[in-house]
């Protein structure tokens, strides 16, 4: 059986690295939908692996042209899931897994209420700020900027199915996982 699954979570708290697990493990029965964004490019990043890049006179076009299965403005950029990346693999009874904020996921839940929605959250604000320094990706600024929308952030994982704390990353790929395997 296919189905959506949504993973979410504060900057820096280790989806990307539990998503590329579960997809691994998944392979060829789970896919991963790709975000499209109107953030600048990270350097190692490739247009269409980690993000399809556009400019915001673009994804306004596909706002307009109700492209998108839910989209958001965060931290100053657009973030949007295709609507079409969904049903296609949907259609080819492949699941489909989604990192969007909470907003978005509570946009796939409300579109796709059978979505299985997974938060997962930092030890601690203060060990998910040493984090965020580590990656070396953001300027303190905006470091803070996240900082501050995770603590808004945690306030909405009671609205998910599930909670997966990251103390540790191999046991909260193995939670992940189990979550995986009771619903697909």
């Amino acid at each position: 059986m296919s189905r959506i699954f949504v993973i979410s979570g504060p900057s820096g708290v280790g989806k990307s690295t539990i998503a590329g697990a579960m997809l691994e493990k998944y392979a060829g029965r789970m896919i991963y939908s790709i975000s499209m964004t109107t953030r600048p490019i990270r350097y190692g990043e490739i247009d269409g692996r980690e993000y399809i890049f556009t400019d915001v006179k673009n994804f306004e076009k596909l706002i307009a042209a109700d492209a998108f299965v839910e989209y958001a403005r965060v931290h100053d950029n657009y973030y949007g899931t295709l609507k079409s990346q969904i049903e296609d693999a949907l259609k080819k009874n492949i699941s489909v897994l989604l990192d969007v904020d909470t907003k978005g996921a509570m946009n796939i839940k409300s579109n796709y209420p059978d979505a299985v929605l997974i938060f997962v959250a930092p030890p601690s604000i203060d060990e998910l700020k040493v984090r965020l320094f580590k990656r070396h990706t953001d300027t303190p600024d905006v470091i803070e900027k996240r900082i501050h929308n995770a603590i808004k952030e945690l306030e909405m994982s009671s609205n998910y199915d599930h909670v997966v704390k990251n103390v540790e990353l191999d046991s909260a790929v193995v939670d992940c996982c189990a979550i995986i395997e009771k619903n697909i």
